[in-house]
C-alpha cells in the first residue's frame, strides 16, 4: 500500500486540472459572447479618422 502515500505526480495533476478549468471557462465565455463579435463591422481607417476628428474638436475648446 505504499503507492497510496506516493505523491510525486500530484502537483502536475493539479496544474492540469487548473488549466483545464481555465480553458473550459474561456470556451464557455466565447460561446456566450459569440453574438457580440459576429455582427460587428471593423473598419480601422474609419475609426482612426473619427478619433482624430474628436481629438481635434476637443482641442479647439
Amino acid at each position: 500500500m505504499s503507492f497510496l502515500k506516493d505523491e510525486n505526480g500530484q502537483g502536475a495533476a493539479e496544474y492540469i486540472l487548473l488549466f483545464g478549468g481555465v480553458i473550459v471557462i474561456a470556451i464557455a465565455a466565447l460561446l456566450i459572447y459569440q453574438a457580440y463579435f459576429q455582427n460587428t463591422d471593423f473598419n480601422s481607417a474609419e475609426d482612426v479618422s473619427s478619433v482624430r476628428e474628436s481629438v481635434a474638436n476637443k482641442s479647439n475648446y
